[in-house]
């Protein structure tokens, strides 16, 4: 799972982005300081990982990973070439998601102003900038495939017929202002297309909030502005306070929980973005076990035995022949995997079976 992280100048991406990652140095206080992208790849926490360890001994634990992407800030008329244009914009093409950070923050932590690119502080602006400006790239994207796409599609092939049509009807929602997921697809030819073209604003977007150290869980009137913008558009909201971020990335496991439970707060915020990007993807977590290691894999909501045992390795899914799978909650309440066969939960499924979120799976395949 990749998620790219947008924003203006100076709103906390980068900031943000080294406490997730734990990276180091936060960026300085002047615009464009990304200028090539930051790459970093997170651990999700995961409690369900140790809860299998607990009654497996292995050797270590793996747990998914959310690969972040971090590019410079993007300023308003950045498609006309200004700031850093929009050519960084390549590197997020290829993501899962959009993570857009919204300044909701007034002042720095020690009460100095931090400049804004615009002058004053307005998250709703702020969002419309950078949606404008995502929306005119893939605008260009798109005019300037519209002349090829039509020579193609005389070749009376069905995908470039199915591109050309794509396209006619992206070209006047993006002319609109509205983004590439705005339009409704529902041939399956067409949505390959839609696929294959990766523009930005045909992906999800999950807002994160970066408040205030005293609204840790995003209820002032600048979040609350767009948690009511995101609500209306369909998209979802999570609440960082990329500061406080920042500190507890730094601290070991006791300080960190002392922290937290001063302010108020149950878990840092990757956890809280972690959940959210994989509901805003559609995405769940199933396990392996075994005493070289426990790993947590990424797979849709809804894919099969099959396709699951592919992330594995494609040898899995083109070989299947059938799962064992019983469930973290079995393995909690029998505690051995010996005492679930023997409770008769320890399931037989085949190449059909959907896959649910904290299944644990034993594959048998042939090659």
């Amino acid at each position: 799972m990749e998620a790219g992280i947008v924003g203006l100048p100076n709103v906390g991406k980068s900031t943000l982005f080294n406490a997730l990652t734990k990276a180091g140095a936060l960026a300085a206080n002047y615009p464009f300081a990304t200028i090539e992208p930051n790459v970093g790849v997170v651990p999700i926490p995961d409690d369900r990982l140790e809860v299998i360890r607990k009654h497996i001994e292995s050797q270590k634990i793996v747990p998914a990973m959310l690969r972040l992407v971090d590019i410079a800030g993007i300023v308003k008329g950045a498609s006309e070439g200004a700031g850093l244009g929009n050519k960084f914009l390549s590197h997020i093409r290829e993501v899962d998601a959009i993570l857009q950070v919204v300044r909701c923050f007034t002042k720095a932590p020690g009460g100095e102003d931090i400049t804004h690119v615009e002058g004053t502080v307005d998250p709703l602006r702020d969002i419309e900038i950078i949606n404008t400006e995502l929306v005119l790239a893939d605008l260009e994207t798109v005019s300037g495939s519209v002349g090829k796409a039509e020579r193609a599609a005389k070749s009376g092939e069905k995908e470039n017929i199915a591109r050309f049509h794509l396209l006619k009807k992206l070209e006047p929602v993006l002319n609109a202002g509205k983004p590439a997921r705005s339009l409704k697809v529902d041939d399956p030819e067409e949505t390959r297309v839609m696929k294959s073209l990766s523009l930005i604003t045909s992906k999800k977007v999950l807002y994160v909030l970066n408040v205030d150290e005293d609204d840790v869980n995003g209820v002032g009137p600048l979040a609350q502005r767009v948690r009511e913008h995101a609500a209306k558009e369909g998209s979802e909201c999570v609440a960082v306070c990329a500061k406080i971020e920042s500190e507890l990335a730094e601290l070991s496991d006791a300080d960190r929980l002392e922290m937290l439970q001063s302010m108020g707060m149950t878990e840092p915020a990757l956890a809280r973005l972690a959940r959210q990007a994989y509901h805003l993807l559609g995405l769940q977590s199933y396990y392996t076990a075994g005493p070289k290691e426990i790993r947590a894999w990424t797979v849709p909501i809804g894919s099969t035995a099959p396709q699951a045992a592919g992330v594995i390795h494609t040898d899995f899914e083109r070989g299947f022949i059938r799962a064992e799978i019983y469930t973290v909650a079995d393995l909690e309440k029998f505690k051995t995997e010996k005492a679930i066969k023997e409770a008769g939960k320890m399931r037989i499924e085949g190449k059909d079976y959907v896959m649910h979120d904290a299944d644990v799976c034993h594959f048998l395949f042939n090659v």
